[in-house]
Parts: C-alpha cells; structure tokens; sequence
C-alpha cells in the first residue's frame, strides 16, 4: 500500500475492499467499517503514530489547508509524509491544550497519573452511571462491549490482556453450550507403540493409525509449532526409530510467505515431564532441519538441512554406567554424534522419542511386521520391535470426562495466576495438566510473524482449544482474566460432566497488586492502563453455584475482602474515565402528506361527505356559478389535475345534459 494514501481516500474504500488490505497485512478484518479504517490508518506509519480518526477529524476543522505546491514540482511521498507529521503535532498540541485535570484523590494502579492528560478517544471512555453489582453484570459487560467496539488509542501499543479481553466479550451474545454427550471409556492398548493424543499440544492432530500427524490449525494458524511424544520411551539397550517428512502444508492465509521459513520440524529424544517445545528446556535434545543441534534453546550446527520426502533416523546408545550418546541419520547416513549424557545427568529416566512440526505432515515407522525404510546401524534394535518389557510407559489420560478436572482461573492482569499455575502443576506432577493460556500459545510462535498478529492469532486459537478440551478427557487449567460473569458461566458449563470443577480466584491487596504490575511492565509486558481500567469496571467475582461449580477456592484474600477491594477498584475507574457522549438516536421518519401547489385538489364543496357542502346536498348550479364561470373553472382545474379528472367520467357529459345532476332545476329541463 503506497506511503501517500491519505485518510480520506481509506475512508472511501468499501468495506470489503478495506477487509481484503487488513488480511494482507495479517491484521484483524473483523469490526465496524471505522474500526478497519482506524486500523489500516494506523498501519501506515508503522505502529499508529498518525494518531486516531477523531484526531484527524479535529485537525482537519482547526487546521488551515496546507500551502499550494508551486507549479513544475511534483509533490513527493516525503513531502506528503512530513506535511501529515507537521499537521498532527499542531493538532495534538491542541487537543492537549484543552485537557481538563483529574480529581487530585484518584490513585491509578500505575503510580501517580499525569494531572493534565485527556482521553481524546472515545475508546477511553465508559459510562457515568452506577455499575451493578457481581451478579448482576450485563450493565458492566454491556458497557465493555461497547468500549470494546471502538479502536484503542493508537499511543497504545496492544497488549496481551487486550486480545484475552476481547475473546472474553464475545461470550456475551453466545449462547450457552449444550453438554457434551457421554462416549463410553476409551480403553486403551498399553503395548501398543504410537503417537501419544495425550502427551501432546491439543493443536497436534494424530492421525487414525498413531503412526503420523500434523498441526491441526495449519492453514488457519501456520505460525503454531505442535510438538507430541510416543506412548513409549527407553532406558537401557541400543535403540532408534525413523520419521519422514511427508509433505508440506501451505497456508491459504493471507501474507503466508512461501519460504524455508514457513515450515520446520524438529525430531529428538526428551524426558516424559519436559516441555512439548522439543528442544527449549534442558533434557530435550532435538535435531532442526536448518542443520542445527537444540537444546536448552541453544543452536548449534549440526549435519545437514532436510526437507520434504527426507527420512531421519534417531539413535540412542545406552552405556553400562548408565550415560548415553545420541545420533542421527539422513537417508541412510550417518550426521554423527549429536548429544552426549553422563550418567548422573540421565539419572536412570526414560528417554521417550519426540517430534515437533510447523505447517509440515509427519510420519513414524512403528509397524513390527514393516521393513526398515533404510538399514538399521549393526548393534541397535529398531523401538517398534523392542520387547514391551524393555520399553517404558509414558504418562496415561484420564479415562472419561468423569475422571478429569477442570482449573479456572480468575483474576486480573498481573494478580499472579500463571505464578500459581505453574506452580500447581509442579507440585502434583501426577496429574498432568495441561495449561491452557494465551502465553503458551505466544511460546509455541517461536519464530516468524509480528508481535501483534501473533497476538491476535494466539487468542482467537485458545477460544477453539477450549472448546475442544471440553471434549477431551484430560486435566486443565484454563489461565485467562476470565473476569466478565458471561465467560465465567460460559466456560463453567461448557466443561459440563467433568468430575471437577473448580475456580481459583486471585485477588491481593491493592499494595501487592501494584507491585506485581510494575515487575510485570519491567519483564516487558505491555498493560495499556485504558485497557486495565475497563477490565476493573467490569470485574466480576464468582460465587458458589451448585449446578455449575463443585469447589470455589480464594487463594490469597477472602470473598469479603475481595468484594470490597474490587468496588474500591470499580469507583477509581469511573472516575479515571470520562463518560461516554451517547449518540442521539434520530428520529423514526413519518412520511408527510404532499401538499397540492394550490391548495386542495378538489373544490370543497366537491368532497363526498354528508355536510352542507356535501355531493348529496349540493345546491343547483344555476343558483351559483353561470355557464361561462363553469367552463372557465372546469378548464382550469382539468389543466392542473388531469389525472383525478380522467376518473371522474361524469364531468364529460355535454353541458346542455348537466340537468340530470342538477335534480331538473335548471332552465329547459
């Protein structure tokens, strides 16, 4: 998109034509037709520093037109650039000019606020009026959804609690799920070796056989790495496997580059209890197809590239003192030694084999009764054939949804839930839950894409991940805000039928509070303070439901206490922001009677009706009106209404015969 497109000329694009732009941009496409022109707007200087479409409107009333080009110069697009910089800086010195001071008794989460600052942008703004209380939320949601539907200020840069919020307002106008049927207990083989549909991202699809997979949001997502384990790993022995690159996935979506970018695979070895990144944590060793060995998220080279259709095989050599080495092949041949563990590194834990992908199919060689795809190494035995003695087993699902539970976290941005969260799953690693967060899927885009549309991405993908763990049996914890009462119950009901349901709420002191957020801001996470001060107005605790909670857990203040803290938050907010200006409804167009030019169409003594001026008691003409005023009338109005005369058939009667209406009072008659 040219630099010199101005704002007036995005503002006559339709609104299909502004769609097609933002997708190309990899931005959100959805909204109103002034959010898309705010948000392409905005996309033109390169972060939004052009300023809002209101801004521009004010400028363009208190801005004189800029002076003429003179003639034989062609205005260039750095004239055009600075000429728009040089308009918005005067307009914002006079916006700012006009700014009203804050009560001196307000306190924001921050710190102390600027005395003289203003929300030029309506998106800023809530309502004046009284917000009700937690259980009774739709005023507050209402008003969020209605804050929300504005683009933010464009001085702000979005952060993650904006995008959770935004997936959050949209349960509002959703209706409520219906609980998910009951399928009978899915008994499982615990020989048989394949792709672990439990040990793995919920957006790793496995395939039928459990011997080949892919990303599941490929096409939708393309920027998500899926990463899965097999149902069996080793400790002891010489063993190895093969995988294949099958194929590439190319993303339909737009501003998809197709490069070696675009799609990857890593293929290793890890412990059960490590993380899904194979190759980010310490004890996950992994072999990248751009020639790199990984492993505490350090990259080093190692062998050669690989691409689609190349076969890799992974080797573990296990010591008599217990150490181990790891290779690899390509093809058939040997890379070399890649990792090597000593015995008190490996601790006697199994080593289970592992793949992570990006936008590619993938597929493992675990029939016995198949042939090798290339030859095995002399002294290793391939997994698929290694007595079930021999092998380990990898961590079970629960059986049913009866069996599985349900974590619910509530709170604020920067109270601590995802501190509590990892924690939690640290101190019952029997449990293994799964943690279902913005952040995690933030960590799964590791490489590709910008900071907003990976945003954007990972929030929309965690809203179909939820829906989908609802049918899954498992342990979750579902780490959001989750502070709206309609996500609340949404979610809650959604998770229907699962044995346990519980909502942790975290809410500390207003003194610990702030001191979390500025540790949050310093690790670089960005809360734009307009989008915290909407989340406090429309807080909402949860409260003991029987039909729909089984356990309600406070874990730092009480519900007292909580409640009192939040109405305290709700009253700062109100008045930190200014009310929103109602837009006038107009009025129900009421369709007018047309008025004649000259007056009434018809005489009124014409008119049928029954008063003395009626058609049935109209006096003789021959009393009133003479024959020469008679055909001067009757021309006239024939001239001006043509049409009502043409169906009036009886006025067309020669005039000698106007005695048959007249009673026989005229003369002759």
């Amino acid at each position: 998109m040219p630099v010199t497109m101005k704002l007036s000329d995005i503002k006559k694009l339709k609104v299909s034509e502004l769609r097609l732009k933002l997708n190309q941009a990899g931005l959100d496409s959805r909204g109103l037709k002034i959010e898309l022109v705010e948000r392409l707007w905005s996309l033109l200087d390169g972060g939004g520093q052009r300023g809002t479409i209101h801004q521009q409107d004010v400028q363009q009333q208190i801005e004189p037109s800029p002076p003429p080009v003179p003639a034989g110069i062609t205005e260039t697009p750095e004239m055009v650039v600075a000429s728009s910089s040089s308009q918005l800086l005067s307009s914002s010195s006079q916006l700012l000019s006009s700014s009203h001071a804050e009560p001196a008794n307000v306190i924001s989460p921050y710190g102390p606020t600027n005395q003289t600052r203003e929300f030029a942008d309506s998106a800023t703004q809530t309502e004046a009026e009284g917000v009700p209380g937690c259980r009774l939320p739709d005023a507050d949601e209402c008003q969020a959804e209605k804050n929300e539907s504005e683009p933010p200020s464009a001085e702000e840069e979005r952060g993650r609690a904006f995008y959770e919020f935004k997936e959050e307002i949209g349960y509002k106008r959703a209706k409520l799920p219906q609980a998910p049927m009951e399928n009978d207990e899915a008994k499982e083989d615990d020989d048989t070796l394949k792709l672990h549909s439990y040990d793995s991202h919920l957006h790793f699809q496995v395939g039928p056989d459990g011997d080949c997979g892919q990303p599941r949001f490929w096409d939708s997502f393309p920027l998500l790495w899926s990463g899965c384990r097999l149902t069996h790993g080793v400790s002891q022995g010489r063993v190895g496997f093969e995988v294949r690159l099958e194929k590439r996935l190319s993303s339909s979506q737009p501003g998809s580059p197709e490069t070696d970018e675009s799609y990857g695979m890593r293929i290793g070895w890890s412990f059960g209890q490590t993380s899904l990144l194979l190759g980010e944590e310490a004890f996950s060793f992994a072999y990248d197809g751009r020639a790199r060995k990984v492993t505490c998220g350090r990259e080093e080279e190692f062998g050669e590239p690989f691409c689609e259709g190349d076969i890799i095989g992974c080797y573990a050599s296990f010591s008599a003192d217990g150490g181990v080495q790891l290779s690899f092949h390509k093809n058939g041949r040997f890379l070399g030694v890649a990792f090597s563990l000593e015995p008190s590194e490996l601790g006697g834990r199994a080593l289970f084999p592992h793949v992570l992908c990006k936008s590619c199919a993938i597929g493992f060689l675990l029939n016995p009764t198949a042939p090798p795809w290339y030859p095995v190494p002399p002294g290793f035995t391939q997994l698929a054939l290694l007595p079930a003695e021999l092998r380990c087993r990898n961590v079970s699902a629960p059986r049913s949804r009866a069996h599985s539970e349900m974590l619910l976290m509530v709170g604020l941005p920067g109270s601590g839930k995802s501190h509590w969260a990892k924690a939690h799953i640290r101190q019952h690693p029997e449990k293994n839950y799964k943690l279902l967060s913005t952040e995690e899927l933030l960590s799964c885009m590791m490489s590709g894409g910008a900071r907003e549309r990976r945003l954007q991405q990972a929030a929309q993908c965690l809203t179909q991940l939820i829906k989908m763990a609802a049918h899954t049996p498992g342990n979750y914890i579902l780490d959001q805000c989750n502070t709206l009462f309609s996500a609340q119950r949404y979610k809650l009901q959604l998770f229907s039928g699962f044995g346990q349901r519980v909502a942790v709420v975290l809410f500390p002191s207003a003194d610990e509070w702030k001191r979390r957020l500025s540790e949050l801001q310093k690790d670089g996470e960005n809360i734009p303070e307009t989008a915290l001060l909407k989340l406090q107005v429309s807080c909402s605790l949860p409260e003991q439901l029987a039909d729909m909670l089984d356990e309600l857990r406070y874990v730092e203040l009480e519900q007292e206490a909580a409640q009192a803290v939040l109405r305290e938050y709700k009253d700062e907010a109100r008045r930190l922001l200014p009310p929103v200006n109602k837009p006038v409804k107009p009025k129900k167009y009421r369709p007018k009677k047309r008025l004649h030019l000259h007056g009434s169409s018809l005489p009124h003594h014409w008119i049928r009706g029954n008063g003395l001026n009626s058609w049935n008691n109209m006096p003789c003409w021959s009393q009133h009106v003479s024959t020469d005023e008679f055909r001067s009338t009757r021309f006239e109005s024939m001239q001006s209404e043509q049409s009502l005369w043409s169906c009036v058939s009886q006025w067309n009667v020669p005039y000698d015969q106007a005695a048959y209406y007249c009673g026989g009072c005229h003369e002759g008659c």
